[in-house]
C-alpha cells in the first residue's frame, strides 16, 4: 500500500453512491444491486454481469482527495513530499490513472506551487 493510500483511506473517507457508480460505469443505476466498499477496491454487484471491481483510483472522489491534499500543502517541502507520494503511486498503480487524470492533478499542483514560491524565485519563462 502506498503512503498516498494510506493518507486518503478511501474505504473509509469516500462517500461513493450508487448513481456516482453508475455513472462512472455508464450504466442504469438500477443495474446495481449494491456497492461494497473494500479495503482497497470497490465491488460493485451488478444484475447484468455479476460482480465487478473498481479501483477508487479510477473515481472522481480520489482525484478531488488528491487535489485536496495538495491544496493543505502550506509549505514548499509539504509540496515536494506530496508530489513525491502522487508520483509513487503513479508509478506503481499508472493503469489506473489516465491522462485527464495527471493533467488535472498537475494543474493543481502547479497552482500551489505558484502560490507558495515566493514572486523573486518564479522566473519569466
Amino acid at each position: 500500500m502506498t503512503r498516498l493510500f494510506t493518507r486518503l483511506q478511501p474505504s473509509e473517507q469516500f462517500h461513493i453512491s450508487v448513481s456516482d457508480i453508475a455513472q462512472f460505469l455508464k450504466i442504469p443505476e438500477d443495474q446495481i444491486v449494491r456497492i461494497e466498499c473494500w479495503k482497497y477496491v470497490l465491488f460493485v454487484h451488478r444484475c447484468d454481469v455479476g460482480g465487478q471491481f473498481i479501483s477508487y483510483r479510477k473515481l472522481r472522489q480520489w482525484l478531488i482527495a488528491v487535489a485536496h491534499q495538495i491544496q493543505k500543502c502550506f509549505t514548499l517541502l509539504e509540496l515536494l513530499n506530496c508530489l513525491r507520494e502522487i508520483s509513487e503511486d503513479y508509478q506503481k498503480h499508472s493503469k489506473q490513472y489516465n491522462a485527464q487524470h495527471h493533467q488535472f492533478l498537475s494543474q493543481v499542483w502547479f497552482h500551489r506551487w505558484y502560490t507558495l514560491v515566493p514572486e523573486q524565485f518564479q522566473s519569466t519563462a
